[in-house]
């Protein structure tokens, strides 16, 4: 089997702390004794550690993990930007890297020069640079600004400069680190159809995003890396599944609301935590746009209790109310609960919220709400992510409202189409939840 991008046990270690002294500070510190103390604070920091992965010709592999997992550092040991400690590489074919916005610009040159200059640190003849000029000119759409230096650009202008001459190269291997992030919403739909193209025919591509909608559709498959380590690697929505399970590990799976001030009642029922879960019942702290998920408010009855009605309320960030919903709405008569602890699950098939931040209040109080036995308000935050709702590679968030809906365009009824568009529409109904199907 052929493979683009090959490594086996690559390993990268940073000294912390440690600077070269000059032979004055040198001498100084070892007539007072400073140099073993400084030895003593010095600490080795493995930002990559026995990383082995190989990647097919033809390939678009994401790569995913929290800030200081290592993506950077693998990503500019491929591109020879640093060598590894230790361990062995392979790439085979033409590799142009897009790390950081402006890479190889020049400050004091114009775009138009930095066109060439970046050209030539890719790897383009100026008879190349100058046969592709205006295409990367009309791709990166700041044609009025091309004789302006690059000082004066802002970062999107660079990342649009930098991301053209990239796009006009036709690489074998193309390595792309988070650079779309500082696009507007038209340029990074532009860079991905780009990408897309360049996926059509066969080309390696290494994506690093912390978009994980993005990554989902682009990338078939997946890296997950944590402290310089390959956690997982498989079939890219599995292992981002994971990865956002994972952030349940740095907070309490179930929020604790024994300390919370912020609530009234009589106490004869008692919420003290709340928690969010998967279909498979794993307990997760992010959940994505479309997921399913079940909602288990765990409660405490001090005495036997008739006819009680639990429900919550949901806020967005800036206080308005998502919903207030609860079991009396729905006609459920609950005749009574008895002392001790317990839990009372919601089940809630597709989580139609866009990406966004949502505090939820709690609830409790008799059948006509006159009683109230507990009330805690804005007690918990549940943090949904944005997910590839419209196959659209666009990140749909809160700037589109703060619900979607299940829907279908159709467009038979239009003229002037070409007939394979007036024929094609969107079933979102379909694409919601894929693992549901």
């Amino acid at each position: 089997m052929s493979f683009a991008i090959q490594t086996d046990r690559l390993s990268k270690k940073y000294r912390i702390g440690h600077v070269n002294p000059t032979l004055r500070e040198h001498i100084t510190n070892v007539l007072t004794l400073k140099y073993l103390r400084k030895k003593q604070e010095e600490s080795i920091l493995w930002a990559l550690r026995d990383a082995s992965i190989s990647i097919r010709h033809g390939e678009t592999v994401g790569i995913i993990g929290r800030n200081g997992a290592g993506k950077s550092t693998l990503l500019k040991i491929l591109s020879k930007i640093t060598y590894p400690t230790s361990g062995a590489m392979r790439i085979d074919g033409r590799v142009i890297s897009l790390l950081e916005v402006g890479t190889g610009f020049h400050e004091e040159l114009t775009g138009r020069e930095n066109i060439f200059l970046n050209g030539s640190i890719l790897g383009m003849s100026k008879k190349q640079v100058r046969r592709q000029f205006d295409a990367i000119v009309d791709y990166s759409g700041i044609e009025q600004f091309i004789d302006t230096p690059i000082k004066r650009f802002s970062s999107g202008m660079r990342l649009r400069l930098g991301f053209a001459v990239a796009a006009h190269l036709d690489p074998d291997v193309l390595i792309v680190d988070e650079v779309l992030a500082v696009g507007d919403a038209a340029f990074q739909k532009k860079c991905i159809d780009t990408i897309e193209k360049l996926r059509a025919t066969a080309r390696t591509i290494l994506f690093v995003s912390h978009n994980l909608t993005v990554v989902e559709n682009l990338c078939e498959r997946c890296i997950w890396l944590d402290h310089g380590e390959v956690h997982m690697d498989g079939e890219s929505r599995t292992v981002i599944r994971d990865y956002l399970g994972s952030m349940r590990e740095s907070k309490a799976v179930v929020e604790d609301l024994e300390g919370t001030k912020n609530r009234r009642g009589n106490g004869k029922i008692r919420f003290h935590g709340l928690e969010f879960l998967s279909r498979e019942g794993i307990s997760q702290k992010v959940i994505r746009a479309g997921d399913s998920v079940i909602m288990r408010f765990h409660y405490s009855v001090n005495e036997p209790v008739e006819f009680p009605s639990f429900g919550f309320r949901m806020y967005t960030e800036a206080g308005t109310l998502v919903t207030d919903t609860g079991t009396s709405l729905h006609s459920i008569y609950i005749q009574s609960v008895a002392p001790g602890d317990a839990y009372l699950d919601l089940e809630i098939d597709c989580l139609n919220l866009l990406a966004a931040k949502y505090t939820i209040s709690l609830w409790v109080t008799d059948m006509a709400g006159g009683v109230i036995y507990d009330n805690v308000e804005h007690a918990v935050t549940l943090e949904v992510d944005s997910a590839n709702l419209y196959k659209s590679n666009l990140t749909v968030d809160s700037r589109y409202g703060i619900v979607f809906f299940p829907q279908k365009w159709n467009l038979k009824g239009m003229s002037g189409l070409p007939a394979d568009t007036a024929n094609s529409s969107t079933n979102l109904k379909e694409s919601l939840v894929p693992d549901q199907k």
